[in-house]
């Protein structure tokens, strides 16, 4: 008998499994069982090949592999690798007690190539936290590395490389030290012309990552403010970054290394409800999981999936993804900002009689009643943008860059997460490995204590709460964006101000029959509520 140390995947986190093999008298034959997908039955042959291109042939006598725990469902190629040493180990091609201390995986190709795998970085954090040295294929080296000491990878670009390093015949190269990303720089804010309304908008979203509703006309410059957005936000911190590599690890994303740009994901309105939020097969993570940390762009959202948009409820609400099957059981970290854009009506012009279509502004209600009253709830923030005119493009200069007022938002982002790590019990650890706490995750007694309104301000919270018929849920988000507002300010308490901003980016009712959307006050924004409520 013989056994070798590897891992099963169960969300990002990596699950210690052992690879046992006994060969013993019999009829031939070559067995995997413990619960493999269709990926780990067929082991056996890739296995099987890769072991006849060293020259080595398996026993004809009975050999069986079980994966232990036997009750843990196992899935993906990555057992190829422990499977083959652990034969290597039964038939003596390896020396007794050359992978002690070794946590291997890794997929085998027909002529003994070791192929990159998912999960490489769950299981070098693992290896790293037990002692052990982990062995895996040459093009997840940088990834393992990442994990500790880059000295106790083993990355071997075949089986035979790997055979000589742990016979003692060779030696495998050390891998190099993890480098950071080196992104392209974000686009810059200087690019947007007018627009004050939605410059403001954004720069309030960035500093209390707050969730972002946009609804104008095609060229309008929506999907072009979502873009630039990225480029406010301050850089990861380290346990950010390592959750959004240990979920671009386990999905399978190729070269994965340390980040500190923010991811932006976008994907298309046809994408179905396991691309968002994860499932599959093998429950992979979502996009909205892949965004962790950063910014979920859903671009004409109405044009998504009913379903589609309802799953994303929860995750939002709860900055977590969870996938559930009846043999499984995973969650993955989703604390991300949604910017969401959609044009009013599906013609995009019912504000202009020129261009509308016959049937405004009906239009515009059947297209807006697409989404649900809770799925529009989670939004902290709605705008409505205008085209900026012709003449205006053609002479305003650039507007404010992104470098300063990304200064203002980690200035407030600073002061709020000062505060919050006050307010809420936290886990002691030094301040550097801490999470950032930003005002878009306060709630109940932690908010109440933030949050303090002026007397005026509290009078006009009562007003507008009955007038614009807000939801528990609404005057929690109102609370937030306001105290995001008053930390951008420099301000200790929520003044009248600071709540009438907040109140002005509330959802506006549906667009009725009749109704007409408000002229543009020049630079490209409308009035958000009528005046009794500004």
């Amino acid at each position: 008998m013989a056994h070798v140390d590897t891992v099963a995947l169960v969300g990002i986190r990596a699950v210690p499994v052992e690879v046992q093999v006994a060969i013993s008298a019999g009829l031939p034959a070559f067995a995997v069982v413990g619960l493999g997908d269709k990926a780990v039955t067929e082991a056996r042959e890739r296995v099987r090949a890769a072991l006849g291109r060293l020259g080595l042939t398996l026993p004809p006598k009975r050999i069986l592999v079980n994966l232990a725990p036997a009750g843990l469902v196992k899935e993906g190629s990555h057992y190829d690798l422990p499977i083959a040493l652990a034969l290597m180990l039964g038939i003596g091609a390896l020396p007794a007690g050359a992978l002690d201390g070794h946590l291997a995986l890794g997929e085998l190709s027909l002529d003994g190539a070791l192929a990159p795998v998912a999960g490489v970085l769950p299981a070098a954090v693992m290896a790293a936290e037990t002692g052990r040295r982990i062995i895996c294929p040459a093009a997840n080296a940088d990834e393992a590395a990442w994990a500790g000491d880059r000295h106790a990878v083993v990355a071997a670009a075949d089986l035979l490389g790997l055979l000589g390093h742990l016979s003692g015949r060779s030696t495998l190269p050390v891998p190099a030290e993890p480098r950071l990303d080196d992104d392209p720089p974000a686009p810059d804010l200087a690019d947007i012309r007018g627009q004050p309304l939605a410059r403001r908008a954004l720069e309030v979203v960035a500093a209390g990552r707050h969730n972002l509703l946009m609804i104008g006309p095609p060229g309008a410059g929506k999907s072009m403010l979502a873009r630039r957005l990225p480029g406010l936000l301050p850089p990861l911190s380290p346990p950010e970054s390592l959750d959004l590599c240990l979920i671009e690890s386990v999905a399978g994303r190729g070269a994965i290394r340390p980040r500190i740009r923010r991811p932006f994901r976008d994907p298309h309105h046809s994408a179905s409800a396991a691309a968002l939020v994860g499932g599959g097969n093998r429950a992979r993570p979502g996009e909205i999981s892949l965004a962790h940390g950063g910014v979920l762009f859903l671009d004409e959202l109405p044009e998504f999936q009913r379903a589609t948009l309802e799953a994303l409820r929860q995750p939002i609400e709860q900055g977590e993804a969870v996938v559930s099957r009846a043999a499984l059981h995973v969650s993955y970290p989703a604390q991300v900002q949604v910017i969401a854009a959609m044009n009013p009506c599906r013609c995009g012009h019912v504000a202009d009689p020129a261009l509308a279509c016959p049937r405004a502004p009906r239009c515009a209600v059947d297209y807006q009643t697409r989404l649900s009253g809770p799925l529009l709830d989670r939004f902290d923030m709605t705008i409505e943008l205008a085209p900026t005119p012709p003449a205006a493009i053609l002479t305003q200069g650039p507007g404010e860059a992104s470098a300063p007022v990304r200064d203002r938002v980690m200035a407030a982002r600073a002061r709020a997460n000062a505060r919050n790590h006050a307010l809420v019990a936290t886990p002691e650890m030094p301040a550097h490995l801490r999470r950032p706490l930003c005002n878009a995750e306060l709630d109940g007694v932690a908010l109440d204590r933030a949050a303090v309104l002026e007397p005026d301000a509290r009078a006009l919270m009562l007003t507008a709460a009955d007038r614009l018929r807000l939801s528990a849920r609404g005057m929690t988000r109102v609370l937030r964006v306001a105290l995001t507002i008053a930390d951008l300010a420099g301000r200790d308490t929520i003044g009248r101000a600071q709540l009438g901003e907040a109140l002005a980016y509330r959802r506006p009712p549906r667009l009725a029959a009749g109704m007409r959307v408000p002229p543009s006050d020049g630079g490209g924004n409308r009035p958000r509520l009528p005046h009794h409520h500004q």
